[in-house]
């Protein structure tokens, strides 16, 4: 293996003549030019092992439908795209040296993070030092776009945002809370970024639409935890009218069917932001009942002919079935195909970020057939949103009310002007 001083020297010989400074040696430039021939690497951290590997294999299965689709027709300028696929294993140290490695050793001139939100914040610290492209396909944590001091002109988030769900989901539990009187809460969400802006933020508006509310009990169980025995006793202890969890993946699957033996659902209304899922929704052995779910990714919301046709060559191609994940890393991957249209090919980084600020995509998740990259923070808008009553069976969701984003953007942006993140 080549010392660490002679990786330096070698990064000097590279960046010889192009006024670029590389990062201790390790993390690429800006300036490095890479040869515009041979395949369009991309290189994708995300997580593939432990209990929550569904968020990677799902995640890519939607970047397959597309890049596969693109390459078939003959890519652009005879390049075609090849994914480098690494897995971070949940790790945010990890997933900032496997981005680093893409980069360097792989030679990827586009980076796809599809990571969690704990991992995203790592990788957009690399982003922010070697100037590719990035688009941020799962990390729904709010800060990441909306706080301009996380701002890297090059990155982009294709994933929802925490803050809109927060709103169209808090507008819904209080709509319910008032016809049920649901006035005392309890939360249950992962204890990192994600779980604990997301809940504060659903729970923030939730009081905003009912004033009536109050948060009686707030847990916080690491990602990954075995046993929520504990926290199903403060949970129950607790008396709560109803509950809303973050949790996700195979996590939330295993709080579930841990909850089930204690009667937890019996007792409470449950809202659970992440439970729509299929591989999540489908896994629960003993499915509670009412419990209200976000919308994530289901072939019937919405229910139109080309939302069927995407599931359907997305299941006979990718052999399982799509989540939240694989719908926004399919837009991810069509912003990056669109933008290389612009630019002929051309995977320079600010470049290719200049094609993709303010664009419009014909889409099947758009609220009204389009979604936007809205320009002024690099963040996705108008795909839908919204709860429903989730099922046991096929097709899972029923009562499904989709958010109008007009109160959103309103909502939001006080919510920016409050945070210091716009004046």
């Amino acid at each position: 293996m080549a010392s660490i001083e002679s990786r330096r020297a070698s990064r000097r010989q590279v960046l010889k003549g192009a006024g670029a400074i590389a990062a201790a040696g390790w993390i690429g430039a800006p300036a490095i030019s890479r040869a515009q021939t041979g395949a369009i690497k991309i290189g994708v951290p995300t997580i593939l092992s432990g209990r929550v590997a569904i968020l990677g294999q799902t995640s890519v299965g939607g970047l397959k439908v597309v890049f596969d689709k693109f390459n078939e027709a003959g890519g652009i300028n005879g390049r075609k795209i090849e994914m480098v696929v690494r897995d971070s294993k949940g790790a945010p140290q990890e997933a900032a040296k496997v981005t680093r490695d893409l980069i360097n050793n792989d030679k990827c001139e586009i980076i796809l993070d599809a990571e969690a939100s704990s991992g995203a914040f790592a990788v957009q610290e690399v982003i922010r030092e070697v100037g590719v492209l990035c688009l941020h396909s799962n990390s729904e944590t709010s800060s990441l776009t909306a706080d301009p001091k996380l701002h890297v002109p090059t990155a982009f988030r294709t994933a929802r945002q925490g803050i809109h769900d927060a709103i169209g989901g808090g507008d819904y539990a209080a709509k319910i809370a008032k016809a049920k009187g649901l006035k005392k809460w309890a939360t249950c969400s992962p204890d990192y970024a994600y779980g604990r802006s997301n809940t504060a933020e659903f729970m923030e508006y939730a009081k905003h639409f009912d004033g009536s509310i109050q948060v009686v009990e707030e847990s916080w169980p690491k990602l990954f935890q075995p046993d929520y025995t504990e926290v199903v006793t403060k949970l129950l202890n607790a008396k709560a009218d109803a509950m809303y969890s973050a949790l996700w993946g195979g996590d939330l699957v295993a709080f579930i069917d841990q909850a089930n033996l204690y009667g937890l659902f019996d007792k409470q209304a449950s809202f659970m932001v992440n439970l729509g899922d299929y591989g999540v929704v489908d896994q629960v052995k003993q499915f509670p009942q009412g419990v209200y779910s976000g919308g994530r990714y289901n072939r019937t919301v919405p229910a139109t002919k080309e939302n069927e046709e995407w599931y359907q060559n997305y299941v006979k191609t990718q052999k399982h079935k799509p989540t939240n994940w694989s719908w926004e890393n399919a837009v991810a991957a069509e912003f990056i195909v669109e933008a290389l249209k612009k630019t002929n090919g051309d995977t320079n980084g600010k470049k290719m970020a200049e094609a993709i600020k303010g664009m419009t995509l014909k889409s099947q998740f758009g609220t009204k057939g389009t979604v936007t990259m809205r320009a002024e923070d690099n963040t996705l808008v108008d795909y839908i949103i919204g709860y429903g009553v989730s099922l046991s069976k096929d097709p899972f969701v029923k009562d499904f009310q989709a958010s109008a984003w007009e109160p959103i953007f309103e909502l939001e942006k006080q919510w920016k002007k409050k945070q210091g993140y716009i004046s």
